[in-house]
């Protein structure tokens, strides 16, 4: 058996080598990027005005001179016009593109108003101000987002900005998440005494929505030669397989045995944390990665965010930051295994996150999840954990809103 760092260096070891595809930018959020983008022409492309106002000469300014003639109006999204004359001034609104002959913009708050002549009040009006100059956000044809980019909403409104409808990013892994066992049914049946709903299936195919991922559900009934058959054909099909239950020391527990008569190469079986100590993990050697998780909910959804989740960052997105969080009281843990502790986070006023333990009632009890925000790791060299202490947080909420 080995520890959870060792299993997690392992996992990660098998990274999947993502092909690339094209796709509309609509479909881009959270994708990586496999093309370098440039932009098409200069950034902003003209002098920009940044207020609404009048644009003057600033020489009329420095000389001395306060009150200005309109000559009209510079709206956003019209052809350049000239200020023609000397001590005149043209309206401009946020984003049009400054008269010809102007320098600088004057905002409404600055000055009042008497019929066509605008009287400024300020004195300190400085040369081009809020004036965004041509080409100092970037130049033509500079490279303004590298390849290798996770995409996000501003990747999107530069790809918008410099006409790329079209772009090319990682292609994402095919994966099935395969339940097990003679004990679940549909969500749509109702169980019988001995029986209960498929639940492990949903919550992971869930979290592989976030990456853009639609993953294919499947189940195994406990029948070793339908296990082997199924398995055998999703192999063949898939890039990742995630399977939830079968693999323990049960009569019933086919799982192991069928990954080995398909010469799945058993990479580790067992590790030392709770929950999720039977935790499989193996491959097929340049090709399918399998992930067999325990069936209980609370291994399966730990096993997916310790796991699963930094295999697939690494795979095809960023490999992201270790987040931490203080133990908000003392919490004890006799066994020499790492334990994922369920938390509930708060902020403190200093702007540290603060974890709050609800363990629940072991590794079946699902509905503890409804309560918690995420796991705190703690290390199997420890029995006794004090309040004000950091360990690793492993969140599985959003916790920005």
């Amino acid at each position: 058996m080995i520890s959870s760092s060792e299993a997690l260096d392992i996992v990660l070891s098998q990274t999947f080598r993502a092909e690339k595809e094209i796709i509309n930018i609509r479909q881009a959020q959270g994708r990586i990027l496999m093309e370098d983008i440039e932009a098409d022409r200069d950034f902003p492309p003209f002098d920009r005005v940044m207020m609404d106002g009048i644009a003057i000469r600033y020489e009329d300014y420095i000389k001395g001179q306060r009150s200005f003639l309109s000559e009209g109006i510079q709206a956003a999204g019209s052809p350049q016009v000239p200020l023609r004359n000397q001590g005149t001034c043209l309206e401009v609104m946020t984003g049009a593109i400054i008269p010809d002959g102007a320098d600088t913009v004057v905002p409404y708050e600055w000055f009042h108003r008497d019929n066509e002549v605008f009287i400024i009040h300020k004195e300190d009006v400085k040369k081009g101000q809020n004036v965004h100059l041509k080409g100092t956000d970037t130049t033509q044809s500079t490279m303004v987002i590298p390849a290798g980019t996770m995409i996000e909403a501003p990747e999107i409104a530069v790809f918008a900005s410099v006409g790329k409808n079209q772009i090319w990013v990682n292609k994402l892994p095919e994966v099935a998440v395969i339940s097990t066992g003679d004990e679940l049914v549909d969500v749509e049946h109702k169980p019988e005494k001995h029986q209960i709903r498929k639940s492990n299936v949903f919550a992971i195919d869930a979290e592989l929505s976030k990456f853009g991922i639609t993953a294919s559900l499947m189940h195994l009934p406990d029948d070793p030669d339908i296990i082997e058959n199924e398995l055998r054909s999703a192999i063949i099909q898939f890039d990742a397989i995630i399977l939830s239950g079968g693999i323990s020391k049960g009569k019933y527990d086919h799982i192991p045995g069928a990954l080995q008569q398909l010469n799945v190469q058993k990479l580790f079986q067992g590790v030392k944390q709770r929950p999720g100590k039977p935790f499989w993990f193996g491959m097929v050697p340049d090709g399918t990665v399998v992930f067999a998780l325990p069936g209980n909910p609370v291994s399966t959804y730990l096993c997916f965010h310790k796991y699963i989740r930094p295999w697939l960052l690494t795979a095809i997105s960023d490999p992201g930051r270790q987040l931490m969080a203080i133990l908000d009281e003392d919490f004890n843990f006799a066994q020499e295994l790492t334990y994922f502790l369920q938390v509930q986070v708060r902020s403190s006023s200093d702007g540290k996150w603060l974890a709050t333990p609800i363990p629940g009632k072991g590794s079946g009890d699902h509905i503890n999840l409804l309560k918690t925000d995420g796991f705190l790791e703690l290390p199997a060299e420890k029995s006794n954990f004090k309040k004000g202490e950091a360990y690793p947080f492993i969140p599985f909420r959003n916790l920005l809103y």
